[in-house]
């Protein structure tokens, strides 16, 4: 032995914790940004649920260069050059600090916000992301060189409290973080924890760097490298899951908000089937999950299309199928890893699996589909990865045969004879189905048939309209629909976003003027409108919002509306008199329109210009949150005329919005009304719909005409603490919400 050798320390005088703690506290810094960016960014792009898809893409894009680096640096031999090519990566990648998003590439782009988002995120925490995320690879392959090379200790386990780390952090965002923590301070939070990593980082790298690594080259060389088929299972097993997280949490944000507590949910039960897969004994076998998987997926594809049921029980099926897929995944691959010689480029071909499910979802999906259809395609496709090869005995070939007749003779009965009139019928024929598909789980490739024909005749009864056109865009997808409405003598037309009405047109010429739903005269912002309708002089008028562009109806001759509208397309639908003629039939003003996001575009337009500002944008039914701050309230305000007023729109199935509105009204220097309209119940479809309405002025004067009218009432500011663009309580507005619906909820 030389006199170098001698001078190593012993590897067992690295303590396993240092190895485990370095990964935990990495992943637990890698996670809890992601969530914490985007909400940083969401304001600028209209709170879509595109952002947080677009932002995990762009995560996984460079967790890959992390990962791709650390395979890399294997090349070199010496542990101790390693370290210090690592710790000084991490100290360049801090010159980025602290935590902010860049403005190098201007305001987004509403043609092209992908690639703004994509550039903005490379510019604003690429390098620190990448080097973190190398990480979790690098301290295992030290750890496959140090000790397990002298004791034989599976390295795979850190990944374990790597994905620990991750779901710590990802938990404590929503429940810690954002309720009680304004973005200045999380930045500042996070930017002190890279600092503190890197010391950690750097004694860990001078351990090693000591460490005895005698015999490590032979153990480093051992094993025949992977095959390609091993390569290719590596990257379906990861894409699917990836894929599944990205599908699931888009159809969650649709229906509620866009919002970081909710986006997270999804991607920690991502990180806890790594834990669980990764485990030394996992508290889910692998034949467990398989049991359980099956009886989920079948749940999930039945009830996919019956958006109008119970949210609370479609949220568990929906969360539970992805956590059983994604673990059922997960375990099949880790059964396929390799040697801990080829640790570094197991992990390397995982990431790139996660690149190619997240860039499906975010980048490819939107284009090719007019619907979220990647969601149960791929849900159905992870299904292959049940194992289950081999002869299919008869009794499996007459219950798949069976199942089908059953799938099948569902749809015919429900547009044959009606759906609602044979709804125990088809419930007991799609049952019995599913029930079927349960029994022959055991063989994949039928268990995979009978998923698919269950998914398309589910869909084929599901909560379906008259749908004439489907387009989707960054921004979500839009359907044209049509159903009949005796009481305006024709068919109506209707605009929605995800799942949520955003307007819609008689189509008889009696009725095709008179806005409707949610801006009918009745409604509290039909009632802002028509107030002084024809005393009045010519009005300024803007909305935040375009969807059918109802409110145009309401122009007089010589008033002017502009639109404010981040999405290109909604413009393209409302102006096309093939679709709706609010804007081009209907007004007999003059209309114009401002794409961007509002916040941004309103604050370019004259202060004290707007008689009447409404407030209306929706992402799917949710207000995007940043309209809803002190700092946008102020803006509106200085907008208004002195005698003008502000109308927003609240309304809201699942976030109780009233609260901090109010509050937020005060703390702007405004003065509010608010008003809960309740459409009659003898209300044909489609004439009037219940809401919830604020109105704000930059003084008294201007709703004196409102406090006379017994529907406004007072405000109480009291109720929540006012939004700001540093602080959002959207899981208190959840739970406050839930508690309304739930009164014995705490």
């Amino acid at each position: 032995m030389t006199a170098a050798d001698q001078a190593q320390r012993p590897t067992a005088s690295i303590s396993p914790v240092l190895f485990a703690l370095t990964t935990f506290a990495s992943a637990g810094l890698v996670f809890m940004v992601q969530p914490m960016v985007a909400k940083l960014v969401l304001p600028l792009l209209g709170g879509s649920p595109s952002v947080w898809n677009t932002s995990i893409a762009f995560f996984q894009t460079a967790l890959l260069a992390g990962y791709g680096y650390a395979h890399l640096l294997q090349r070199v031999a010496a542990v101790r050059t390693q370290a210090i090519i690592h710790v000084a990566a991490l100290v360049f990648a801090a010159l980025s600090l602290p935590l902010r998003v860049s403005g190098a590439l201007g305001e987004p782009s509403s043609d092209h916000p992908s690639l703004w988002l994509l550039g903005v995120l490379t510019l604003s925490i690429g390098a620190p992301f990448a080097v973190l995320s190398a990480t979790a690879p690098l301290v295992q392959a030290w750890h496959a060189r140090t000790v397990h090379a002298e004791t034989g200790a599976e390295p795979y386990v850190l990944y374990s409290a790597s994905n620990l780390g991750s779901l710590l952090a990802l938990l404590a965002y929503p429940a810690l973080i954002e309720p009680f923590s304004t973005l200045r301070g999380q930045s500042f939070g996070w930017s002190s924890g890279y600092v503190a990593f890197v010391l950690l980082m750097a004694v860990l790298a001078l351990l090693v760097s000591r460490a005895r690594t005698a015999g490590v080259e032979a153990a480093v060389r051992a094993g025949p490298a992977p095959s390609w088929t091993r390569r290719l299972a590596w990257i379906g097993l990861a894409a699917a899951p990836s894929s599944l997280m990205l599908g699931v949490t888009t159809h969650i944000t649709t229906d509620v908000a866009s919002a970081p507590f909710l986006w997270v949910i999804p991607l920690a039960l991502y990180l806890a089937t790594f834990i669980i897969a990764f485990s030394d004994r996992p508290i889910i076998s692998q034949r467990t999950t398989l049991l359980l998987q099956a009886a989920a997926v079948v749940a999930c594809v039945l009830i996919l299309p019956f958006r109008s049921a119970n949210f609370p029980l479609q949220l568990f099926i929906h969360l539970a199928t992805f956590f059983l897929t994604a673990l059922m995944c997960h375990q099949a691959l880790v059964a396929r890893r390799p040697d801990p010689a080829h640790l570094t480029e197991f992990y390397l071909w995982m990431s790139f699996g996660g690149v190619v499910g997240g860039s499906f979802n975010a980048f490819l999906a939107p284009v090719i589909f007019t619907n979220v259809w990647e969601y149960p395609l791929v849900l159905a496709l992870a299904c292959l990865a049940r194992p289950g090869f081999g002869p299919i005995e008869p009794w499996r070939w007459m219950t798949f045969i069976g199942a089908v007749a059953a799938a099948a003779i569902a749809p015919i009965i429900a547009v044959r004879w009606g759906a609602e009139q044979n709804r125990f019928l088809i419930f007991a024929l799609l049952a019995g189905a599913g029930i079927c598909a349960f029994l022959i789980r055991r063989r994949m490739i039928v268990f995979f048939g009978l998923v698919v024909i269950l998914s398309l005749a589910a869909e084929m009864i599901g909560d379906r309209v008259d749908v004439r056109q489907s387009w989707r865009s960054f921004f979500g997808v839009l359907r044209q629909s049509e159903m009949p409405v005796g009481a305006m003598r024709g068919q109506v037309k209707m605009l929605s976003h995800g799942t949520t009405l955003h307007g819609a047109q008689a189509t008889h010429p009696d009725y095709d003027c008179r806005p409707l739903v949610y801006y009918a005269p009745e409604t509290p912002i039909g009632q802002v409108f028509t107030h002084g309708y024809f005393q009045d002089p010519p009005r300024r008028i803007g909305a935040v919002g375009l969807g059918t562009g109802a409110v145009a109806a309401y122009t007089r001759p010589g008033d002017r509306l502009t639109f404010f509208e981040i999405d290109p397309l909604v413009v393209r639908i409302s102006t096309d008199k093939r679709h709706f003629t609010y804007t081009t039939a209907c007004a007999l003003g003059q209309i114009d329109y401002v794409i961007g996001d509002a916040r941004l575009t309103l604050a370019k337009q004259p202060n004290e210009t707007f008689d009447i500002l409404l407030i209306d944008a929706f992402s799917s039914d949710a207000v995007p949150a940043h309209l809803l701050t002190v700092e946008a309230m102020k803006g509106y305000l200085a907008k208004l005329k002195p005698g003008g007023v502000l109308i927003v729109h609240l309304s809201n199935r699942n976030l109780e919005l009233r609260s901090p509105a109010m509050a937020v009204a005060e703390a702007a220097g405004g003065f509010a009304l608010i008003q809960r309209h309740d459409a009659p119940d003898n209300s044909p479809p489609l004439w009037e719909s219940s809401e919830d309405a604020m109105i704000v002025a930059r003084n008294l004067e201007a709703l004196t005409p409102y406090e006379a009218d017994k529907r406004w009432s007072q405000t109480d500011p009291t109720e929540a603490r006012p939004w700001t663009d540093d602080y959002m309580n959207l899981p208190g507005a959840f739970y406050a919400q839930m508690k309304i619906l739930w009164p014995w909820l705490p």
